[in-house]
């Protein structure tokens, strides 16, 4: 038994607590001892598994004490190194994965559009009533195979725009480095990371939106269109897809548009030129900075060398040959209301990003109202060949606003767009005549003056400023109500001097007034010159009791993927409390209906409004309104030449345009004026101009003769007569002379020589 027992202590060495097992009774034969050691065999066996078990056991108990321990023994959890970059680790393959399966989820499964994608690069201008008014295309519309594009145009491209285009996948990181660090040397952007292959993804799928989301999908779509198109086919797209500015899509339209060529006839530098614009369409454009453009197609030649494109001798040469052009414009697919069109396309910008209305595929929805629009044409039209022809103006244009809500419906700028794209409604500064009264009036009420306050209306001069009524007639004492229907100037000076120039600038501008007003004497007589449009919105303020609403063409705008991306929310302002609007409305009545502005009236509804002449007639206004509508008409010629009409030629034409816009519109009333005109508090203060004592041709003087202060204030422009005549319109009339600059002088000392400005009223 020795043997046994050697091995017993062997296997129970250590720390076990097993009691050792007893010998077995010796029996005398061998046989019956090897039968019993089987027994024994298993007794160790299962000891061992017992200890193994124990050890394991233990094992474990140590590893869940530690992971307890890291949330509730004393040492914090951040302090765990190992468990904050487990959780890190985890999580963010976690996102990772899921970012990836949303990013191939949010990607075409295809890239077979890009074959069949066809571009919309027309921008359609709509009319209220969804009417096309006009679409502007390309010059052309030619596709061209890889085959039909010269290599050396090809080249100028890959040069400039994908260097490593044969060899990348759809992304080029080392170009991306590159670029990054072109631009951290030259502290700014000087090259893009985009390949051409990301370039035709965002044309085909993606919004011009510069967003982390749209890059990595841009980034992704490029990769999958390089697994299935052919790098040829990717370039040939590209090339035909591209916008290089000015309404030019691809190559061959922008060939045309720039050259006149096609693109087997450019040359290199013409070449080198294209090459260069899809970065900045618009800023190395040749038609909008020629330096820009020159410099920009020197850095794709000097690209074309380095790449081994052309020789040195080539480049050089190319770089010494001046930017020429020979402009081709986009088509005009359609074409109504060209006036408005154009003011459309010019208030574009203000709306949407220069890299959207590149992009074009844009459709306008305006507020125009086609008829109306006709309308507006045929009388312009008909006052230029009737009236125009005798009364000695070549020129004409309206404009007709909705003043609860600001929209333009109506916009004529003259009578022939092909002739001369001048807008007369936006772009012409003219001097308003009498139709600034209003503002003035509109300020006295404001300031609680009573529309049957008192002025002499007589000989007067004002520091060596002296304003004339038409045909030098004076009507004695006369209230502002009256002042205003006969359009007395006299009386709207001193009308001014107790008002101020500080309040009227201001509530005319409130009212919608945007140009500069200078603060002269003549100011009350429309010595500041305005557009058609400002002067219509402005008084529409007085149609709507108060509320100004700016004027705009533009409702929505929707991108070319039927994405609504600016909708028009113009809120009206109060500009003047609704005693005062309802005050100078009534006013303005008598103005058509007793006054200088009869022709306007319309048979079935009040009309308010008011006539205005420039000196020597050279403009000739109307500007009335009903509660619906506002309407302007300006009459006169570019050159600024006398014309020997009147004003009330533009109420007639503004009759004839109203009489036709109204058949179909209900009769709305004017509110009714308060009941109480004397003693009225007013909204504003007045802040009078107390100048030296006023020269008066009579003993009698109004308020603002009596008022004197140190303050020497001189009108330093030469004489302006402004008048409205209610004479036929056939009839001459003399004005007294006047340049055409005012300017304000203040001074302590009276003016060194005395001037005379006169300013004529009309009768008419």
């Amino acid at each position: 038994m020795p043997k046994h027992k050697d091995i017993s202590s062997q296997f129970n060495s250590g720390a076990s607590t097993e009691p050792e097992p007893e010998p077995a009774p010796e029996s005398g034969s061998d046989v019956q001892q090897n039968e019993q050691e089987p027994p024994e065999s298993r007794h160790l066996l299962l000891t061992r598994c017992r200890q193994g078990a124990m050890r394991s056991l233990k094992g474990l108990t140590r590893v869940s004490s530690t992971v307890v321990e890291q949330f509730t023994g004393p040492r914090q959890l951040h302090r765990r190194y190992w468990f904050w970059l487990g959780l890190g680790v985890g999580g963010g393959a976690i996102a990772l994965g899921g970012g990836w399966l949303a990013l191939e989820q949010s990607i075409p499964k295809s890239s077979a559009d890009v074959l069949t994608f066809v571009r919309d690069d027309t921008i359609t201008i709509k009319a209220a009533d969804n009417t096309i008014l006009q679409q502007i295309g390309p010059a052309t519309n030619e596709t061209l195979k890889i085959e039909e594009i010269p290599k050396l145009l090809t080249h100028a491209f890959l040069a400039t725009e994908d260097r490593r285009f044969e060899k990348h996948h759809g992304v080029d990181y080392q170009g991306i480095f590159r670029a990054a660090v072109s631009n951290l040397m030259a502290g700014g952007v000087v090259e893009g990371g985009s390949t051409i292959t990301q370039q035709l993804a965002r044309i085909v799928y993606f919004d011009q939106e510069r967003t982390v989301g749209r890059k990595l999908k841009e980034f992704r779509m490029a990769q999958k269109m390089e697994q299935e198109l052919s790098k040829d086919k990717i370039l040939e797209r590209y090339l035909n897809l591209v916008y290089l500015g000015s309404g030019a899509y691809g190559i061959a339209d922008a060939a045309w548009v720039y050259y006149s060529k096609t693109v087997n006839e450019l040359t290199l530098p013409e070449m080198a030129m294209l090459a260069g614009l899809p970065s900045a369409p618009t800023e190395y454009s040749p038609f909008v900075n020629e330096k820009a453009a020159k410099q920009r197609r020197d850095i794709v030649l000097r690209r074309m060398q380095e790449s081994g494109y052309i020789t040195p001798a080539q480049a050089q040469e190319a770089i010494a040959t001046p930017i020429t052009t020979r402009r081709s414009n986009p088509k005009r697919l359609e074409r109504k209301a060209n006036y408005f069109t154009e003011y459309i396309q010019q208030e574009l910008p203000k709306y949407v990003s220069k890299e959207v209305l590149a992009h074009k595929g844009l459709i306008v929805e305006t507020t125009l109202n086609l008829d109306w629009q006709t309308a507006a044409e045929e009388a312009v039209k008909k006052t230029v060949e009737r009236e125009g022809s005798y009364e000695g103006f070549k020129q004409a244009a309206m404009v007709a606003i909705d003043p609860r809500n600001g929209q333009i419906k109506a916009m004529v700028g003259g009578k022939d767009f092909y002739n001369q794209q001048f807008n007369r409604v936006t772009q012409a500064q003219r001097q308003p005549g009498s139709t600034f009264k209003t503002f003035l009036y509109t300020t006295a009420i404001a300031a609680g003056f009573s529309p049957y306050r008192g002025y002499l209306d007589a000989p007067y001069t004002i520091r060596g400023y002296t304003p004339n009524n038409y045909g030098d007639k004076f009507r004695g004492w006369i209230n502002i109500s009256d002042a205003l229907t006969y359009s007395v100037n006299v009386v709207a000076v001193k009308t001014l001097i107790d008002v101020g120039w500080e309040p009227t600038i201001e509530i005319a501008k409130k009212m919608g007034i945007e140009s500069p007003l200078i603060p002269t004497y003549s100011l009350a007589l429309g010595a500041s010159e305005l557009n058609l449009l400002e002067l219509t919105s402005a008084y529409g303020t007085l149609a709507t009791k108060g509320v100004h609403t700016k004027a705009h063409g533009i409702q929505r705008i929707i991108d070319q993927r039927g994405k609504v991306i600016y909708e028009a929310n113009f809120k009206g302002e109060r500009a003047i409390d609704e005693d005062t609007a309802s005050i100078m409305t009534w006013m303005l009545r008598n103005v058509v209906n007793d006054g200088t502005g009869r022709a306007a009236q319309l048979d079935d509804r009040p009309v308010a409004g008011k006539t205005g002449t420039s000196d020597e007639a050279r403009d000739l206004w109307f500007i009335g309104y009903i509660p619906q509508m506002v309407t302007g008409v300006w009459l006169g010629n570019d050159d600024n030449k006398p014309t020997g009409g009147a004003s009330s030629t533009a109420a007639q034409t503004w009759n004839r345009f109203m009489v036709k816009t109204v058949k179909n519109m209900e009769v709305e009333k004017f509110p009714e004026r308060p009941s109480q005109l004397e003693g009225r508090k007013g909204i504003i203060q007045a802040q009078p101009i107390r100048g030296k004592r006023a020269i008066s041709g009579n003993s009698d003087s109004s308020e603002s003769d009596s008022r004197s202060r140190s303050r020497s204030n001189s009108d330093s422009s030469s004489s302006r007569s402004f008048s409205d005549s209610d004479s036929s319109s056939s009839s001459r009339r003399s004005y007294s002379d006047s340049s055409s600059s005012s300017r304000r002088s203040d001074s302590d000392s009276s003016s060194s020589s005395r001037r005379s400005d006169s300013d004529s009223s009309s009768s008419s």
